[in-house]
């Protein structure tokens, strides 16, 4: 029975993608439209100043930049449905490839800034509820709140000026491709400050359900049965606060693409930020698309995988 709902649930969020993906690829061309920046004046840079009106003709129409808005789009869905995504201006080289050579090193920052944030959560969220009032209470919720209002690339450069300025333990941006321990080095910092981000909203909802949870009848009962407080707040109490946490965990979502793209950028990470960065100021349509649908399936797998956490740890959230 909870198979048959999980499929359901997949169906339906998959029936929800199939007309929102080509709704936001249309989107992205629409605006693209509308931007100030020239693609031909982005080509040429300084040149344009001095190139001759012909030649700069002859590059537009070699770009496809002669044809109006929509012509161009129903070029670029043609190539896509075959799988050709174009080639990306901005690179020089075919969209598929800019992104198989990027995306990995923001999965591998994504992946670690999302595992940080959760584990930390969890530790200082528990923390924090296990003597409502206390001075850990105290302190944890007034770092959270402190947090809440702070930018992520000030995360970021207040965290470089730290620990790779003042204090040169780890590097100030890039990644290392020279093994294992480099790697790690060059990540550390990234993800760190994408964890911390994510963490206020994470932490106060996880205190504040865990709070509630506590005061429910069946922990009420464990503690008159003489249980350790240590088993009545992990094995009955937390159980209970984790249903919103984890739809918490998907709702932020959104908010940890938003981070993803700050963050690589103030540490030059080689994701796919600096290249979406580039497509956007290039109008680089055939990249900028092809990452703006990225960003959005990531978005909507992310929150069908906590969905499905939920009803896993809660069969009782889905109806077989």
């Amino acid at each position: 029975m909870r198979a048959r709902a999980l499929r359901r649930m997949a169906l339906v969020r998959l029936a929800v993608a199939v007309p929102l993906l080509p709704a936001v690829s249309v989107a992205v061309f629409l605006l693209g439209a509308a931007s100030p920046f020239d693609p031909v004046y982005q080509y040429y840079g300084t040149r344009i100043f001095t190139a001759a009106e012909a030649d700069v003709a002859r590059t537009r129409e070699a770009l496809g930049l002669d044809e109006p808005v929509w012509r161009q789009y129903l070029d670029w869905l043609h190539g896509a449905v075959t799988g050709d995504w174009g080639v990306s201006r901005s690179f020089g080289q075919p969209v598929a490839e800019v992104v198989a050579q990027r995306l990995p090193w923001t999965l591998l920052l994504a992946g670690a800034g999302l595992t940080l944030a959760v584990l930390i959560a969890l530790a200082l969220g528990v923390t924090a509820a296990w003597r409502p009032g206390g001075w850990a209470d105290r302190a944890v919720v007034a770092v959270a709140h402190s947090l809440e209002g702070l930018p992520t690339f000030l995360l970021g450069l207040g965290a470089i000026a730290v620990f790779a300025v003042a204090l040169p333990l780890l590097p100030a941006g890039g990644a290392s491709d020279g093994g294992v321990v480099p790697t790690l080095r060059h990540l550390a910092l990234p993800a760190l400050v994408l964890a911390i981000a994510q963490l206020p909203w994470l932490i106060l909802t996880l205190r504040q359900q865990l709070l509630v949870s506590l005061a429910d009848d069946h922990v009420t009962a464990a503690r008159a049965r003489g249980l350790p407080e240590r088993t009545v707040v992990l094995r009955h109490g937390l159980p209970v606060a984790l249903l919103p946490f984890v739809t918490t965990v998907g709702t932020r979502l959104p908010e940890l693409v938003t981070g993803v793209v700050l963050v690589e950028e103030v540490f030059s990470w080689p994701g796919v930020a600096g290249a979406m960065v580039e497509a956007g100021l290039n109008v680089d349509y055939p990249l900028l698309v092809a990452l703006t649908l990225l960003a959005t399936a990531a978005v909507l797998a992310g929150n069908l995988l906590a969905d499905m956490a939920v009803a896993l740890i809660d069969p009782r959230t889905v109806r077989g």
